[in-house]
């Protein structure tokens, strides 16, 4: 069984992967009862999907894996703060706790516990492994302005 931190490290490896594929690197993992379900990465650019999230892809493999779109007792660990859509998919799999690194620049959860969507209520806790995720996104941008300039 991993812990939090176990985890977040886990997801910081699938960020880590998209940032080498050329992607926004964030990395999303699914876990139940400790274990992990699912993974996911970033993968926008390369399948040229605007849905293609980290999030939406751990997300849409764990509904496959347990056979269930409601992931009731699952939790989800990604490395930026979800979007909306994300949060909307979250609520909407009825996922318990969504732990996030980096808050989003433009961040609309930094204060807020939980959100209720569609009468169920996503839990949040932001700030693990911060620094870390946000110097990978940080790297990434500051990259990408570098190429462009």
């Amino acid at each position: 069984m991993l812990n939090k931190q176990e985890t977040m490290q886990v997801a910081l490896k699938l960020a880590i992967k998209a940032y080498r594929h050329g992607e926004v690197p964030v990395g999303a993992v699914v876990v139940k009862d400790g274990m992990i379900v699912s993974t996911g990465y970033n993968s926008r650019e390369s399948k040229k999907n605007a849905i293609w999230h980290a999030e939406m892809i751990a997300i849409d493999k764990a509904c496959k894996k347990l056979r269930s779109w409601r992931l009731n007792d699952c939790e989800l660990f990604v490395t930026l703060e979800p979007c909306m859509m994300c949060i909307g998919a979250c609520a909407n799999a009825r996922i318990k706790k969504v732990y996030f690194g980096a808050y989003s620049n433009d961040s609309k959860l930094k204060d807020v516990p939980s959100i209720s969507i569609l009468n169920h209520n996503v839990n949040l806790e932001g700030g693990i492994y911060q620094k870390e995720c946000e110097n990978l996104i940080k790297k990434f941008f500051e990259e990408r302005r570098n190429v462009k300039n």
